[in-house]
């Protein structure tokens, strides 16, 4: 029974460091096609499509059983899903690609964990969350909040020295992988990817809402990446008119886009859905700072003169209010749901509380 136990614990946990490792080895080589010539809007478009040539069909299939309990799809739920398509596509893709491409893996790790801090301030000026600063839960957030942002400052503003300088067998791998851009905009691109971040936000914010209309996640992300993928090539027609510029000129190129869009898009989607379902809503978000260790190992072990004290630094300043951010969360649940069970426990005991009283 308990070899059972562990094994259920240990896969999830396998899986889910397995799917970072996986995002920041994709991440280099997208780096790479980029930097060697690739459009960043073409690279979108196909993953995109591709994405969604395999996702729609089969987010319809695996909900066959299901189709007498299938919710309306409304006007108001296309327009939700076009503006998730816009956030969550066409800006947090555009932005994320074209900052890495005056970046480094490091720092769209280091970046993408502001993501929580866009969703908690999103938050509290919709009115979702109430700012009882009395809470411990929030306290802890805002402390969170607070140090991760003093990372983003430290990862955006502080390049620091090489953490190992170039060394003479390790040269060749430069020019088969690219980690990081020379010259590089470090700062550009950090607001770049910050703006990507926020984009995540207000995606993620919209759908919270829009999946207690329309309970069906993996249509719902068909829907967007769809429409996402239609609006994402308006945008590369406008800036990318070559017509050149749209035909994939090596092997590895077609591979990239094969590989991204099935993993990104239709994967990583299904097995986050799956997790989240299986072990709640904070186990998936707890691994994205496993991918900060994943971008410093390679950028450290594989490529030379390419990563600096002050971005690793940043990004595990970073980490570190990230994971503060989610254990707030956890704390804040903990105590709703106490103060709920208190609350029961009260109503129950009034009544007999009355009787007595009236006896």
């Amino acid at each position: 029974m308990e070899g059972e136990i562990r094994t259920s614990e240990l896969i999830p946990f396998i899986v889910m460091v397995i799917m970072e490792g996986c995002t920041i080895g994709l991440t280099i080589f997208a780096k790479t096609a980029i930097t060697n010539g690739m459009s960043p809007f073409v690279f979108i478009v196909y993953t995109n499509a591709l994405a969604t040539i395999v996702l729609f069909p089969s987010s319809f299939l695996l909900n066959h059983q299901n189709r007498k309990e299938k919710p309306l799809f409304t006007f108001s739920l296309f327009k939700r899903f076009l503006l998730m398509g816009f956030t969550g596509i066409t800006m947090t893709q555009t932005l994320l690609f074209l900052g890495l491409s005056y970046s480094s893996p490091i720092l769209v790790c280091a970046m993408s964990h502001l993501i929580p801090t866009f969703t908690f301030l999103l938050n509290i000026i919709h009115r979702k969350v109430e700012l009882n600063l009395k809470n411990s839960g929030m306290q802890v957030q805002i402390i969170g909040i607070i140090v991760s942002l003093m990372g983003a400052i430290v990862a955006e503003f502080f390049k620091g020295p090489l953490i190992r300088p170039s060394s003479h067998h390790l040269r060749y791998t430069k020019q088969l992988f690219v980690f990081s851009s020379t010259p590089e905009f470090w700062v550009f691109g950090g607001i770049l990817l910050a703006a990507a971040s926020f984009s995540v936000s207000i995606t993620n914010f919209i759908q919270k809402e829009t999946v207690k209309q329309y309970q069906e996640p993996m249509k719902m992300v068909s829907y967007y990446t769809l429409l996402g993928t239609v609006l994402s090539a308006i945008v590369s027609c406008i800036f990318e008119s070559d017509v050149n510029s749209w035909k994939l000129k090596h092997n590895m190129e077609l591979i990239l886009v094969v590989v991204t869009g099935i993993f990104g898009g239709v994967i990583r989607p299904n097995i986050q859905i799956w997790l989240s379902r299986m072990k709640g809503s904070l186990y998936v978000p707890q691994f994205k700072p496993f991918g900060i260790a994943f971008a410093t190992t390679f950028g450290v072990c594989f490529f030379p003169n390419s990563l600096h004290y002050g971005s690793v630094i940043g990004a595990s300043v970073i980490g570190m209010g990230y994971y503060t951010i989610l254990y707030g969360e956890f704390k804040g649940d903990e105590d709703e749901k106490s103060s709920e069970e208190s609350s029961d426990s009260l109503d129950k005991k009034i009544p007999l509380l009355q009787e007595n009283m009236q006896v």
